[in-house]
């Protein structure tokens, strides 16, 4: 799943699309990784499957970022 995440927001929640990526905001800083902890905790929450379940493929430093899921056919629609 191909993702435009902008971190230090106040709330997390999916906020629409980004150059065919779907945008999220996340409620963490980029600092010391925490926005991508945040992203991928609540990705598996959102999910209903276990953290370990999600992992960040491409973007550890960038807004656009590859995320995949195993054990979701769909993932984007259980966001949207």
């Amino acid at each position: 799943m191909d993702l435009h995440v902008q971190p230090a927001a106040r709330l997390t929640a999916v906020v629409g699309e980004h150059g065919g990526r779907l945008k999220l905001k996340i409620a963490a800083p980029a600092v010391d990784n925490k926005a991508n902890a945040h992203l991928l905790a609540w990705l598996a929450a959102q999910w209903g499957v276990p953290k370990s379940a999600v992992r960040l493929v491409r973007g550890e430093t960038s807004r656009q970022k590859t995320v995949a899921v195993c054990g979701v056919d769909t993932p984007w629609r259980v966001l949207v």
